[in-house]
């Protein structure tokens, strides 16, 4: 009865995916229509059978060359987007101690899981899927077979303290419910689609799985010759089976009144694999909802999936390759001319074959006229005026102008010009960067979700220590926090290291940064020498801030009860202020309130007999 339920429920799944993936098919078959063109097979088109396919040439000799501007447009895209930064802080909730050595260590945590997962090159690669078909999402997971070994189990398994994971997940992988529910989270469900081998399957789920073709997408050389006899060279986007494969379906439900904690089930091939609740309690509220975090191109208004800038440029590039190609085949009949003979006048077979070679003795029929080249013209003025105005119509739609593309500036054209030209290529882009930055958000969002739920009371990590070194240091899920993530830097496409260094030299030579005494701290100094991309210079963490930590602990251990003492190398000025910030801070208790009191009497009497030995001296 069992085995026949799970059957059931893996039917089910199976045929909800291919209602799903038919209803899709169309936004699929663009996305492959992009990839071709950005790989260069750019002489495709979607037939209505539903594929993708060659639609030939009229003439054998024919020129059918690819001037690819659309795969220059895109890596310009992706070379600015690529200055996008990850960097993202955890921002306290009060100004109390506890909260803010709370937002300080997971700050810290997801800074050392970001260098963990490398989410720099996942973000990148996620950028390069987003402007290819229009979408990508980010799949933020835990791996309870990650991460070091722990000890071993009753059946001698060994066990492990678990791992992050994230994952690219291009958008072929997404069936969501409903494709006009404008965003992901707004579908009641969502099947992620992957072909695994059935290994994979075996030995991470333990089931036995019969395999089969799996078709999946490769590079294969375009069947058509190029004209002229060139050989093919270009790439395309074709699907090729792949063979011991299987689909593996998971199918995640939001929660509702029947499964408050949601629903996942796993299915692959007739076998179901898993069918519980759903694992990730990911969400702001505290419910549990879907590990994925879109990033799109363009919005298409409405539409889970977006619009990809190259769905805009084929039309263009189609016309361009048209008028470089004609060009070409006119100028190949100025080189090589046309010729024109009279019928039986010469051996056309010999003429076909060899033409007009230099200096050969042509033949023909007593009383004929002799072969002669006819008259091509000149090349049209058209030709040039249409490439030309194609190719501003490329810099109109795709927001890359010649400065950002060709790095082609004008000797008539003022560094202010210039500067405006910048701003506006990087203006193009915010709708981009932005959709980018907020994924980068929801990815740090639930990773910290991932380590509250799952990391356990103790955990060791790596972190970074205050002066830039690392330090192991063990913490526990419930002192981390991600209630409000912020960014530690502006928009990186407007606000670039140059602008930085050049305003940090500027306030330098002001003397804004100046002391009373007309020079700058140490400290001071220091954080100017990080801004302008030198960093600390000095391995050891600046002497005020070891005194600021300092007196955070002392104020920790009055919240425990403990009593503080005086240190003979403690600031009592810094001191003072911190103890003081803890004392207007809500949640101390009386004892610690009264223990504090008495600390900073302390540190205030002492400071006024330095004061005054200092004038007696």
């Amino acid at each position: 009865m069992k085995n026949r339920y799970a059957k059931e429920i893996a039917a089910q799944v199976r045929r909800d995916w291919e209602q799903r993936r038919e209803r899709r098919k169309a936004l699929e078959l663009q996305w492959r229509l992009n990839m071709n063109f950005l790989a260069g097979d750019q002489y495709c088109e979607i037939t209505p059978l539903g594929d993708i396919d060659d639609y030939g040439k009229r003439y054998y000799w024919q020129q059918r060359e690819v001037y690819n501007q659309i795969a220059s447009v895109v890596e310009t895209r992706l070379a600015k987007l690529a200055r996008v930064k990850t960097g993202v802080a955890v921002r306290p909730a009060s100004d109390d101690d506890g909260d803010v050595y709370c937002a300080k260590l997971s700050t810290k945590v997801l800074q050392a899981a970001q260098e963990e997962v490398g989410l720099v090159k996942l973000m990148n690669s996620a950028s390069a899927w987003s402007e290819t078909a229009g979408s990508c999402f980010i799949k933020v997971g835990w791996d309870p077979s990650g991460g070091k070994a722990v000890g071993v189990d009753k059946n001698g398994q060994t066990l492990h303290e678990g791992a992050l994971s994230v994952d690219v997940v291009p958008p072929f992988e997404i069936f969501p419910d409903n494709l006009l529910a404008g965003e992901l989270d707004n579908c009641r469900s969502v099947i992620h689609a992957k072909a695994c081998h059935v290994d994979e399957v075996r030995d991470r789920w333990g089931v036995e799985v019969k395999g089969e073709d799996v078709n999946v997408f490769s590079l294969d050389s375009s069947p058509m010759p190029d004209g002229q006899g060139y050989s093919p060279g270009v790439k395309g986007i074709n699907s090729s089976p792949a063979p011991d494969h299987c689909i593996v379906l998971e199918r995640y439900q939001l929660p509702d009144k029947q499964r408050p904690l949601g629903r996942l089930t796993i299915v692959a091939g007739d076998e179901l694999l898993f069918d519980g609740d759903l694992p990730y309690v990911n969400q702001k509220d505290g419910s549990r909802g879907y590990p994925f975090c879109a990033m799109r191109c363009l919005d298409k208004v409405g539409c889970v999936f977006g619009a990809s800038v190259i769905e805009r440029l084929i039309p263009l590039q189609r016309a361009y390759n048209e008028v470089r190609n004609r060009k070409h085949e006119y100028m190949n009949r100025l080189a090589m001319g046309v010729l024109a003979a009279e019928d039986g006048s010469v051996d056309t077979d010999m003429l076909e074959e060899d033409g007009l070679a230099p200096g050969r003795v042509l033949i023909y029929r007593q009383g004929s006229q002799p072969p002669r080249m006819l008259d091509p013209g000149d090349i049209p003025n058209d030709f040039h005026y249409e490439e030309e105005r194609i190719l501003s119509e490329f810099i109109t739609i795709s927001g890359v102008s010649e400065l950002s593309k060709y790095s082609q500036t004008y000797s008539s054209m003022s560094g202010r010009a210039i500067s405006l030209l910048v701003e506006q290529d990087d203006t193009r882009l915010a709708s981009t960067s932005g959709s980018l930055r907020e994924c980068v958000r929801q990815v740090c969002f639930k990773i910290l979700c991932a380590f509250k739920q799952f990391a356990g009371e103790k955990r060791f990590m790596r972190l970074a220590g205050e002066n830039g070194g690392m330090q192991l240091r063990s913490f526990s899920a419930s002192s981390l926090t991600a209630d409000d993530l912020v960014f530690e830097t502006d928009n990186e496409l407007n606000d670039t290291l140059a602008n930085r260094r050049n305003m940090v030299l500027e306030l330098v030579k002001m003397g804004i940064l100046q002391n009373k005494e007309g020079g700058i701290s140490e400290r001071d100094r220091s954080r100017v020498l990080e801004l302008l991309g030198f960093g600390n210079w000095e391995n050891t963490a600046d002497i005020a801030d070891c005194q600021r930590d300092a007196a955070i602990r002392e104020n920790t251990k009055a919240k425990e009860g403990e009593k503080l003492a005086l240190s003979d190398v403690d600031d009592d000025g810094i001191h003072i202020e911190e103890h003081t910030k803890a004392l207007l801070s809500e949640g101390l208790s009386e004892r610690a309130r009264k223990t504090l009191q008495e600390h900073v009497k302390e540190h205030k009497g002492r400071e006024v007999m330095s004061s005054a030995a200092e004038q007696n001296q």
